[in-house]
């Protein structure tokens, strides 16, 4: 036992001291910046370390008494062979995890092993050369661990006198290990965390570590109060409440964000709401704004309709721009409500509040409406019908992740055209523009390889156009308010601590009475529910904190990355960090080409600290507290 316990010791560190300079060589440049490889490789021996204390400490603290049997080594060395190759099965992985979402493996392992279907499928489809490399490596890992790791490898026998005083010291030796640290906390992501680059902090780490690391926070919903410095909850009411423009006191004190809104736009009877959330679109493909020029429809419909240059997503996944757009919720560390358990009925939503005023709400959706927990969330909380890829009706083309998105807007036509003068709110959210990028053939011109996210952009624009073309002319479209607007960006990456280029994403409202305007106000996704009800014509109460655009200006945007928490106040970013104080830069934005400015602002505004702490922390607490919902 105890020569395979050396073995794998030297195996793993060999194994992952190997795959951390290939991941720093693949990414040399932000390594160099963030402080070079000496960090890097010692913060990574300490979480080697302290994982394979946990790994080996049951066979290491036995060793002395059982080494010797046959049965204790053929049990280690089996033991060993499945660490070890779920050693290598992660950092295998790692690679293509770091291409997509600019990190190490983390919790989103989790969320995609419940969705093996759509999963599997996008591999298999997008990634057919990857599996393959990966599948020979394993292949090599398992002949490796048979050779590393034999059955037969017994111990010497130890005197009975050494047994007691052996284990002794190795179980020091292993709790100091997996402990990592003499000081008051154990080791943990942060303590090797050296840079303001996450992805290259992230490196320090192990894959196999990452994901434990990720499963271990998961448990108590990653509330933001263990994350960020302390604030009374009074306080922290009185500070959101007051930059949402609420004055005196709430209407209902179990729930501070209660308001009434009066609708600036009076109308005979309120419009219906169509809300069509883009899949990963983000700014950077649209030239009008600032952009690469791939969505010529956008372009010309954004001159036919209210359109914002400056929109922020909250965050980086298709579920957090849902809860912004369609509950008005600001971000949090946790999941996005849509997943977490105390909000899958009783939650506030626009079609919570629809309902109350007599309109049917919907979602459309081209895939399985059962991903991340969309089906349960929506049904819970006031929408009425799914309409998810069984039920389209004759789609042209099906890919990894469902229907295309021109038959997506082919069942929104069919089904608005027979609504009648039925009040209706429709969620539609498109799909194609998401790897392996699919879409039917014959739309579009291509450039290159057709499934590039390039071509899957001018797809996505080009069905968006061509369903705007019939609405125009459909009896629907003089009694119906749209907004299309990206969940997030295709792909958020950056050495900053809050990569506030790849949160921008395009917000455009048009459709009846909607005049033609071009936005430069900073604004986010949490911004549109109440501005929408406003355009609607219909006064409500309800508990959102964002901002009716057709009132005010709220000059703020607020984006969640991974831990860290952006508040962008004019030109001024905050952001929050775990176990760090805050940090405040200049921020100047800049077309794509061109880098953008985060100057360091040194001290940090107390004032401006205070109020992004409030809007970090709020979320969190709402949520655990229940305080987001109708009376």
């Amino acid at each position: 036992m105890r020569r395979l316990i050396l073995r794998f010791i030297v195996a793993i560190l060999v194994l992952l001291t190997l795959s951390r300079l290939g991941l720093a060589f693949w990414m040399w440049d932000r390594v160099q910046a963030a402080g070079g490889l000496v960090p890097l490789l010692i913060g990574g021996l300490r979480i080697d370390a302290c994982l394979l204390s946990m790994v080996i400490a049951l066979p290491a603290v036995l060793s002395p008494w059982f080494g010797h049997r046959p049965l204790a080594a053929r049990i280690t060395a089996w033991w060993f062979r499945v660490w070890w190759m779920l050693y290598v099965l992660l950092e295998v992985s790692t690679p293509q995890f770091i291409a997509e979402y600019d990190t190490r493996p983390n919790r989103l392992y989790f969320i995609y092993l419940l969705n093996p279907k759509e999963v599997g499928s996008m591999l298999w489809q997008g990634y057919k050369g990857v599996l393959l490399a990966a599948f020979v490596v394993l292949v090599i890992a398992a002949w490796l661990a048979v050779k590393l790791f034999p059955t037969r490898a017994r111990d010497s026998f130890m005197s009975w006198w050494k047994r007691p005083v052996a284990s002794f010291v190795i179980l020091a030796l292993v709790f100091l290990g997996a402990r990592g640290t003499l000081e008051h906390r154990p080791i943990n992501p942060a303590k090797v965390a050296f840079s303001s680059d996450a992805m290259v902090n992230a490196l320090a780490l192990n894959s196999l570590y990452s994901v434990f690391d990720a499963a271990y926070r998961m448990g108590d919903e990653r509330s933001s109060a263990a994350m960020y410095p302390k604030m009374a909850v009074d306080e922290m009411n009185a500070i959101v409440r007051e930059e949402a423009g609420m004055s005196g006191a709430p209407m209902d004190p179990n729930l501070p964000s209660l308001h009434e809104q009066k609708a600036t736009v009076r109308r005979d009877k309120p419009l219906n709401v169509v809300i069509i959330l883009q899949e990963s679109l983000g700014a950077q493909y649209v030239g009008s704004l600032g952009g690469r020029d791939l969505t010529p429809n956008i372009d010309r419909l954004g001159k036919e309709g209210w359109m914002f240059h400056r929109a922020y997503a909250t965050g980086t996944r298709s579920v957090r721009g849902i809860e912004a757009v369609t509950a008005g919720f600001m971000p949090s560390v946790a999941d996005a409500v849509v997943k977490l358990p105390r909000s899958q009925t009783g939650f506030f939503t626009l079609a919570q509040l629809l309902g109350k005023h007599g309109y049917h709400s919907r979602f459309v959706y081209g895939g399985e409406s059962h991903f991340d927990n969309m089906r349960a969330f929506f049904l819970g909380n006031g929408f009425d019908e799914i309409v998810d890829r069984p039920k389209f009706v004759d789609p042209v083309f099906e890919g990894s992740w469902g229907a295309s998105d021109e038959d997506m807007f082919n069942q929104v036509d069919r089904l608005l055209r027979a609504d009648g003068d039925k009040p209706v709110f429709t969620l539609a959210f498109s799909v194609t523009n998401h790897s392996p990028w699919e879409y039917p053939a014959g739309r579009i011109k291509t450039e290159g390889d057709p499934a590039t996210v390039d071509n899957t952009v001018r797809y996505a624009d080009w069905a968006l156009g061509q369903f705007f073309d019939k609405a125009r002319k459909a009896p629907y479209w003089d009694n119906t308010v749209f907004l299309v607007i990206a969940d997030h960006d295709s792909r958020v990456y950056g050495s900053i601590p809050v990569p506030v280029r790849h949160f921008q994403i395009p917000a455009l409202i048009l459709g009846a009475g909607i005049e033609p305007r071009q936005d430069n106000r900073l604004v986010s996704q949490i911004d549109m529910a109440p501005t929408l009800l406003s355009l609607i014509g219909l006064d409500n109460v309800n508990p959102m904190l964002g901002v009716d655009l057709t009132q005010r200006d709220p000059n703020r945007a607020m984006m969640q990355y991974a831990d860290n928490f952006g508040y962008l106040q004019g030109d001024q970013l905050l952001v929050l960090e775990p176990s760090k104080p805050p940090r405040q830069f200049r921020y100047e934005a800049a077309p794509v080409g061109r880098d953008e400015v985060y100057a360091p602002v040194e001290p940090a505004d107390p004032a401006l600290t205070q109020e992004a702490l409030a809007h970090a922390l709020w979320a969190s607490w709402a949520y655990r507290e229940e305080k987001y919902r109708l009376p």
